[in-house]
């Protein structure tokens, strides 16, 4: 079963579907069913609930006019999420807003080096005890220790360990190679697990 965790989307706006007779139902309604984790995840990248959901609604207008170029039978929600990611990354830019995130160049440098691909990938690319004790945790203090993550691990570990997205599908989201996108969620999670591993769960 899917383990929830963040903030539940408020009452989104979503383009209407009225007079779009290039959309079918089955394409609209996985569409609009993703609404909720979409929300999640433009709160971590925006921090404010209003610009959340704009950015949201930006991301389904901007869908449904590319909607012909949506190649049938593939993952609709990864197509939605990474236009909610290269969404957020123009707004950033053409807002010249201040850019808290670490120097990518240098983490991948030192992500890269010999040793530092950290304890929670196993040889199969699969979970281990540690990235399992995780999701043990409550998820107030899980939200609450990605939240405190810098922005270049907490978006790749959002996107593989809540919303559940294979390697490939984040490295498509956010173009970078899939090695990266392994790199920062084994840090991340090594993060993770140093903050997690202080906090002792309440029924304990």
């Amino acid at each position: 079963m899917r383990r929830r965790f963040g903030t539940a989307a408020p009452a989104t706006r979503v383009p209407d579907r009225s007079g779009r007779g290039g959309l079918t139902a089955t394409f609209e309604d996985e569409a609009l069913a993703a609404v909720d984790s979409l929300y999640r995840t433009a709160l971590r990248l925006t921090r404010v609930p209003a610009d959340a959901e704009d950015l949201v609604q930006e991301t389904y207008l901007k869908a449904f006019r590319a909607a012909h170029t949506f190649e049938p039978g593939t993952n609709v929600r990864a197509w939605l999420f990474t236009i909610l990611h290269n969404t957020a990354k123009n707004r950033a830019r053409d807002l010249a807003r201040a850019n808290t995130m670490v120097d990518t160049e240098v983490v991948e440098r030192t992500l890269e080096a010999p040793g530092a691909t950290g304890p929670f990938i196993g040889p199969d690319g699969g979970e281990t005890p540690e990235s399992l004790l995780l999701k043990d945790t409550l998820g107030p203090e899980l939200q609450a220790a990605i939240d405190a993550l810098p922005d270049v691990f907490r978006e790749a570990v959002w996107l593989r360990d809540v919303e559940e997205f294979s390697y490939a599908e984040i490295a498509r989201m956010l173009d970078v190679p899939a090695g990266t996108v392994m790199s920062r969620i084994s840090r991340g999670r090594r993060m993770l697990f140093d903050r997690l591993s202080h906090v002792k769960p309440v029924n304990a």
